[in-house]
C-alpha cells in the first residue's frame, strides 16, 4: 500500500483523487505543511509516501511515472514528490523544513530555520520540498515527461489551458511507445517491437508480471532446444519458429516492465541471466540433433559459446573501465559521432555487431532451412567479425584518451578479472615490482601467460604434461596481471583475456583428448563458469559489487579452473578414461555453488531493483 497526501484546499471537478487511487495510493488530506508531516509520520514505516498539490493538472501517466516507480528512493514531477521507506526521514524534514519561516534565521529560542530562497516561495509544496530534497544530497528522480503534461496552474486560465493540453495528448499511446527501449537494433526495432508491445499490454491488462513473460520466453526456448535435439527437419523448423517466438517475448517481458513499471529484484536477476541461457541451451539442442545424424558438432558448439561469452566480456569490461570518464575526445569517437549523425549508418553499424535480435533471427532460419553445422559456421564466422570490428574501435578509442581511470573502474575491472586464491598469491608477492614496470605491462603479462597456455594445449600430445607446466606459468603471470589496479589505457582488456584462455584451454583440451562425452562435459563446464561471469557482471552493474570473495576462491578462479582442468586431462586422457567424467563433475559442482549464491543474492532485499536495459550483443 502506499498514500498520498493531497496538501493544500481541495479543488472542485479535479480527477485527481481518483487518479491517485487508481495509480494504488490511499488518499488523505491536509491543510498545510505541518499537518502534511503529522501524516507523514503516522503511515507506517515500510510504505511509500507522495505528497501532492490538489491543484495539479496532467497526465496519468505522468503520475505514474513520477509517483510509482520502484526503481528510485526519491522522485518528483511538477506539483508531486513521492519516497520510498529509505527516504521517508528524508522527506519528512524536507516536509518540515519547507514550512518554516520563509528566510533563514534565527527565532526566540535561538533556533536557526532553514527555508527554500525567497523566490520560491510561490511554488507549490511538492516542489519546494522537491528542491530541499536534492539540497540535502538526496538522489531525486525527474522523469522525461516529453510530451505529458504535469503542472500546477495558478489561476483558472491557465488551469483552462493546461486541461486542454491534457486533452490533446493520448497518454496511452505515449505509454505504449515508451515501453520500447528507445536504443535497439534493427530487427528488433522494425519486425518485433511493432507488434510485442501491444503483447505486453495485453499482459499488463490481465495482471501479468514481467516474470511471468521472461519465465514464458525461458520455457519456450527451451522447448525449441527440444525440438532441435530431435535431428528431425520438422524438428529444425518447429526449433527456427519457436526460437522467434521466444525472442518476442523476450521483447515484451521488458516492454511490460517499463509499460507498467513493474521493476523487481527478482527481474533483474532473471531478465539479466535468461537470455544466456536460452541462447546457449538452444546450442546445445543443435549439438545434440546434429549428434542423433553422426555429426559430432559439439566443439563448434562450444566455441560458438565461447565467442559469444568473450564479446560480452569486452563489451562489459570496456563499459565499466569508462564509467566514470570524462567524454572521449579520440578521432575514433568523433568519426563515430559523425557517423550517428547519418540515419542509415547508424542502423548498418548495430546491424553488423550482430546484436541479439539479428542474431536470432539467423540462427531460426539457417535452424529451419540448412543443417546445425551450418549454422554454428555462420555464427563463428558473424561473431568473429563483430567482435574484431568492435574490440578494434575500442582499442583505437582507448589509446589516444588522456581520461583519469577512477579507483571505482580499477576495482571492477579486478572484479570481472576473477581471480582465485593462487592469482591472488602472486598479486600480492608482485605487488612492489609491478608498480615500477609500464602501463601496458598487465595486458602484457595477460596475453604472453594466455598465449603460453593455450598454445600448450592446442599443440602437444593430448594427455601429455606440457599443458600442466604451462598452466603453472599461467597461474604466476594472471597473477602478476593483477599486481597493480588495473588504470591503464589497455587494460580493460585483462578480463577479456583471462576469459578467452581458460575457456579455450577447456575446449582444445576436451576437443584433442579423444575421449568420448569430453566435450558436452566441457560445454557444461564452460556454461556454469559463464554464469558466474555474467552474474558477477550484473551485481557491479547494480551497484552491489561483484560476488564475495569465499565464492571466487571456493570455485578456482580462473587461474585454478585452467590448471585443474590441464591436470585432469594429464592424469585421465592418459589412462583412457575418466576424464568426461571428471569434467562433469566439476561442471555440477561448480553450478551448484554459484547458483545458489546466486539464487541467494538475487531473491534478496539487498539486491538491486532494476531492470536492465542490456546491451544490443
Amino acid at each position: 500500500m502506499s498514500t498520498a497526501i493531497l496538501t493544500g484546499p481541495p479543488v472542485p471537478g479535479s480527477p485527481l483523487e481518483g487518479d491517485l487511487r487508481s495509480l494504488g495510493f490511499d488518499v488523505r488530506t491536509a491543510s498545510g505543511a505541518d499537518e502534511t508531516a503529522a501524516l507523514i509520520a503516522a503511515v507506517p514505516a515500510g510504505e511509500r509516501v507522495a505528497v501532492v498539490d490538489p491543484r495539479l493538472v496532467g497526465h496519468l501517466h505522468a503520475l505514474r511515472l513520477g509517483l510509482t516507480d520502484p526503481r528510485f528512493p526519491a522522485a518528483a514531477v511538477p506539483g508531486a514528490v513521492t519516497a520510498q521507506p529509505q527516504a521517508r526521514t528524508a522527506l519528512l524534514d524536507a516536509v518540515r523544513a519547507a514550512g518554516r519561516a520563509p528566510a533563514a534565521g534565527s527565532g526566540d529560542t535561538g533556533e536557526v530555520v532553514t527555508a527554500p530562497p525567497a523566490s520560491d516561495q510561490a511554488a507549490a509544496l511538492p516542489d519546494r520540498v522537491a528542491d530541499l530534497l536534492a539540497t540535502e544530497g538526496v538522489a531525486t528522480h525527474r522523469p522525461d515527461l516529453g510530451s505529458l503534461v504535469a503542472t500546477v496552474p495558478q489561476d483558472p486560465q491557465a488551469r483552462a489551458e493546461a486541461r486542454q493540453a491534457v486533452e490533446a495528448v493520448d497518454d496511452e499511446a505515449v505509454r505504449l511507445r515508451s515501453a520500447v527501449k528507445a536504443r535497439d537494433g534493427f530487427f528488433t526495432t522494425f519486425c518485433i517491437s511493432p507488434y510485442s508491445r501491444y503483447i505486453a499490454r495485453w499482459c499488463a491488462r490481465r495482471g501479468m508480471t514481467p516474470n511471468h513473460v521472461t519465465t514464458a520466453s525461458l520455457l519456450t526456448a527451451l522447448i525449441a532446444a527440444g525440438a532441435a535435439a530431435t535431428g528431425t527437419r520438422g524438428g529444425y523448423v518447429a526449433a527456427g519458429l519457436l526460437l522467434l517466438f521466444s525472442f518476442v517475448l523476450d521483447c515484451a517481458d521488458g516492454q511490460l516492465a517499463r509499460y507498467a513499471l513493474k521493476y523487481s529484484t527478482m527481474g533483474a536477476w532473471l531478465d539479466a541471466t535468461f537470455d544466456r541461457v536460452k541462447e546457449y541451451a538452444f546450442y546445445a539442442g543443435l549439438a545434440l540433433g546434429a549428434a542423433r545424424n553422426g555429426d559430432d558438432v559439439w566443439a563448434l558448439a562450444l566455441g560458438a559459446m565461447v565467442l559469444q561469452t568473450c564479446r560480452h566480456v569486452v563489451d562489459f569490461s570496456f563499459t565499466e573501465a569508462n564509467h566514470d570518464a570524462t567524454a572521449n575526445t579520440s578521432p575514433t569517437a568523433a568519426l563515430s559521432d559523425r557517423l550517428d549523425s547519418v540515419g542509415w549508418t547508424v542502423w548498418v553499424r548495430r546491424m553488423i555487431v550482430l546484436p541479439i535480435g539479428e542474431r536470432w533471427a539467423m540462427i531460426a532460419v539457417l535452424t529451419a532451412l540448412t543443417t546445425p553445422r551450418i549454422v554454428f559456421y555462420a555464427l563463428l564466422v558473424g561473431c568473429s567479425f563483430a567482435a574484431l570490428y568492435t574490440t578494434a574501435g575500442r582499442v583505437l578509442r582507448s589509446v589516444p584518451r588522456k581520461a583519469h581511470r577512477t579507483d571505482r573502474a580499477a576495482q571492477a575491472l579486478a572484479d570481472l578479472a576473477d581471480s582465485g586464491l593462487l592469482a591472488d598469491s602472486f598479486a600480492a608477492a608482485f605487488a612492489a615490482v609491478a608498480r615500477r614496470l609500464p602501463a601496458f605491462t598487465p595486458l602484457l603479462a595477460a596475453v604472453a601467460g594466455g598465449a603460453v597456455v593455450v598454445s600448450a594445449a592446442a599443440f602437444t600430445a593430448p594427455g601429455g604434461w606440457w599443458p600442466v607446466a604451462a598452466a603453472a606459468l599461467y597461474v604466476a603471470t594472471s597473477g602478476f596481471a593483477v599486481a597493480r589496479p588495473l588504470k591503464g589505457a589497455l587494460d580493460w582488456l585483462v578480463p577479456p583475456v583471462f576469459r578467452a584462455t581458460e575457456y579455450g584451454v577447456i575446449l582444445l583440451l576436451a576437443a584433442r583428448s579423444g575421449v568420448e562425452g569430453a566435450l558436452p562435459a566441457a560445454f557444461g563446464l564452460v556454461a556454469a563458469v559463464a554464469y558466474h561471469h555474467y552474474d558477477t557482471v550484473y551485481r557491479i552493474r547494480g551497484g552491489t559489487g561483484a560476488p564475495p570473495a569465499w565464492l571466487v576462491r571456493t570455485i578456482g578462479g580462473h587461474e585454478g579452473r585452467t590448471l585443474a582442468v590441464a591436470v585432469l586431462a594429464a592424469v585421465l586422457v592418459a589412462q583412457g578414461s575418466g576424464f568426461a567424467v571428471a569434467l562433469t563433475a566439476l561442471a555440477v559442482a561448480v553450478a551448484l555453488v554459484v547458483l545458489v549464491e546466486s539464487i541467494r543474492f538475487w531473491v534478496s532485499a539487498g539486491a538491486p531493483a532494476v531492470h536492465d536495459e542490456g546491451e544490443p550483443a
